[in-house]
């Protein structure tokens, strides 16, 4: 076990597990293979986040219908009920028992557990117990009110959002970094002027859901807080980190959200199998840093993160999601920080896959800065600018310079 990392304030972090919520279980052909969530545990606990003084962890529960139809239609948590209990069975226009979201038994259950660890996450920020909490389970972003979709049964992410809404918040920002759109989140709160939605992804041209362009900009009594940065196939760390670079702190200063919900699918990994984007777990750690940092100078650090997507289940979830972990404990991990031996051998020898030596991917994160000049021949650039035009001049910014 290793507890390196640089000595900074101890910021109290909850971090929601259990073994439990590995009943979120599609089938052994499905790519959301819960795996990937035993391995991050067993990895962030070999690293010694969980026995960091300021971490503590906390079980889920599952959430309750009142609770559910807080976000969700009531005849669609029934529905998910009945599949739940007769797995046989297909609903397709609710997306339940089709190809991406099989049923299967305490499908409910199973799903209501995710998200009632997002509703455990906001609560312990909103008692003051934490300023940080992380539910790694959870990021179920595609779930609408009332219909499956992607892998996704119930929206815990919108929950969390929903928790401070109850509570009395009247500026709540979610930021989506997973390679595909956050569309049930933003369907949710679509018309809602206290939240706002940012999503960067993989343009919609090329990867479901095929949802998520620059003019989807917020309902009639919301305009300008839906905001979506559809970048192109390919993208790799420098594009991708100049194009949040571009948007989210600015239009984090225009709404100064009280608290920050973030999810951090990290299948935009340039060794993920369902997505175009080339990143790293480098520029998917720098992303959490980011959005932390924003906490820290708009929400006085209140800040709830999630997991999400993510399908290289071994060699990148867990080294992305434990340094998330890190991250929200304000207890900073190199990125060369060698990977425990004692995990990759169990690795190998239980699941007979290699995995990285080191926590990163050893890339130059280098990137060019908005400030430097806009291209209009370049693809991220345009993407950038499209977004900016859509949106900024809603929050009173210039989309050529502010």
């Amino acid at each position: 076990m290793t507890t390196s990392g640089l000595s900074l304030p101890a910021i109290p972090t909850r971090i929601v597990w259990d073994e439990s919520m590995m009943g979120y279980n599609f089938g052994p052909n499905h790519p959301m293979s819960p795996l990937r969530l035993d391995l991050t545990a067993r990895l962030a606990k070999e690293l010694g986040i969980f026995d960091l003084p300021q971490v503590s962890l906390t079980d889920s529960f599952v959430a309750s219908d009142s609770q559910l139809a807080r976000v969700h239609l009531p005849e669609y948590v029934a529905a998910v009920r009945d599949v739940s209990r007769n797995p046989g069975q297909v609903n397709e226009p609710l997306g339940l028992g089709t190809e991406d979201d099989p049923a299967f038994e305490g499908m409910h259950e199973a799903s209501a557990r995710l998200f009632g660890g997002s509703l455990a996450a906001a609560e312990a920020v909103l008692s003051g117990e934490a300023l940080h909490a992380v539910n790694f389970s959870g990021g179920m972003h595609h779930a609408a009110a009332g219909k499956a979709s992607g892998f996704c049964i119930y929206n815990d992410a919108a929950a969390a959002v929903d928790r401070f809404l109850a509570a009395g918040y009247t500026r709540v920002l979610y930021i989506d970094v997973d390679a595909h759109h956050g569309d049930g989140t933003q369907s949710i709160f679509w018309n809602d002027p206290r939240v706002m939605t940012i999503s960067l992804h993989e343009t919609g041209l090329s990867l479901f859901p095929g949802t998520g362009f620059a003019n989807e900009a917020g309902g009639p009594d919301a305009p300008g807080t839906a905001v979506n940065v559809a970048l192109p196939p390919g993208t790799s760390d420098a594009g991708w980190l100049r194009a949040f670079h571009a948007v989210v702190p600015q239009l984090t200063g225009a709404f100064e959200p009280q608290v920050i919900i973030s999810q951090h699918g990290c299948d935009g990994h340039r060794d993920d199998p369902l997505s175009n984007l080339r990143l790293s777990v480098d520029t998917q750690r720098q992303a959490a840093l980011s959005i932390s940092g924003l906490a820290d100078q708009f929400s006085e650090g209140r800040w709830v993160a999630t997991g999400g997507g993510g399908y290289n289940v071994a060699s990148v979830v867990p080294r992305s999601w434990a340094l998330l972990l890190a991250v929200a404990a304000n207890h900073r991990m190199p990125v060369t920080t060698p990977v425990p031996a004692a995990w990759r051998d169990y690795v190998r020898e239980r699941h007979g896959i290699d995995t990285p030596q080191a926590m990163g991917d050893g890339v130059d994160m280098w990137w060019r800065s908005w400030e430097v000049g806009y291209d209009p021949n370049d693809d991220i650039d345009r993407t950038v600018m499209a977004t900016r035009k859509e949106i900024f001049p809603l929050h009173g910014l210039d989309p050529w310079f502010d």
